[in-house]
């Protein structure tokens, strides 16, 4: 599993996200007596994978630290429909005024979690790796990446800065998919993956002879997908991207290549239903 992020960035994401939604105050929560306790619990309306107890946690941290929460689940672990998550005890203010927060978090990033434990569930026993992309929900880039892991596939690059993913438009501009891994090359910091996005069979040839090491197979149809792995002969490391969906993505992993990337992981999500409830 990917790390969590650090502390410290999770408490500026809460911070961030609370004051959307809080602004100068919860008016709504002056209706309820400002010193009663009560008790409450989460529960999950379907089947899932449970990811965001973190942000969770952080939010009612800063609302409020006399609020316990219970967990009875971890991130990464399957969730039944009806079952409790977490119980939780306080401040009923601080529990209301939280609540849409905590629920934001625990639903975006189980959705994420949920999609990718279905993709790694279709290719179980391939020996493919299920990537990531950057179609990711503005703000919650790291958030979904880390569900992601959380649902058992992979991280592709995190952003621009810590990888290189030479695409079309980019071997258009240099001339060709040779030049534009040379210009890579000679410019790229030392240590950093470099990859190129080929279209065609004839381009995977020219970045193998140019000793590519990783290649995108952009929207490659099955028997091309075989035939590059064949071309390659282990030379550079496949990823094939493209017309990847439930329907077809175990097809896909049995063509032989060692990578597939989905953006529907990130960007697709539908959030899972979940509640909280006074008890």
């Amino acid at each position: 599993m990917s790390a969590l992020p650090e502390r410290s960035l999770i408490s500026n994401q809460v911070r961030q996200a609370l004051v959307e939604d809080l602004g100068s105050g919860d008016l709504t929560a002056r209706l309820l007596d400002e010193h009663a306790e009560v008790e409450a619990r989460i529960l999950c309306r379907e089947s899932a994978v449970l990811c965001g107890v973190d942000w969770a946690d952080e939010v009612y941290r800063q609302l409020d630290p006399t609020i316990t929460i219970d967990w009875r689940a971890a991130d990464g672990d399957p969730i039944a429909p009806d079952q409790v998550i977490c119980r939780l005890r306080g401040n009923s203010r601080s529990l209301l005024s939280g609540e849409r927060t905590v629920l934001n978090y625990l639903q975006t990033l189980s959705g994420t979690a949920t999609v990718a434990r279905r993709y790694a569930e279709a290719v179980s026993g391939t020996g493919v790796k299920i990537l990531d992309t950057r179609k990711t929900i503005p703000g919650l880039r790291l958030q979904q990446k880390y569900a992601v892991t959380c649902g058992g596939c992979h991280n592709h690059r995190v952003g621009l800065y810590d990888a290189v993913l030479i695409k079309e438009n980019h071997v258009r501009v240099a001339g060709s998919v040779a030049a534009a891994l040379a210009k890579a090359r000679e410019t790229a910091p030392a240590g950093v993956s470099i990859e190129i996005e080929v279209e065609s069979l004839e381009e995977l040839k020219e970045a193998l002879a140019a000793e590519a090491r990783r290649v995108l197979l952009d929207n490659f149809e099955p028997w091309m997908l075989k035939e590059a792995v064949k071309l390659n002969a282990g030379q550079a490391r496949l990823e094939a991207s493209g017309g990847v969906d439930l329907q077809t993505i175990r097809v896909i992993a049995e063509t032989g290549v060692d990578d597939i990337s989905v953006g529907a992981l990130t960007k697709d999500v539908r959030a899972v239903d979940l509640s909280m409830l006074f008890v």
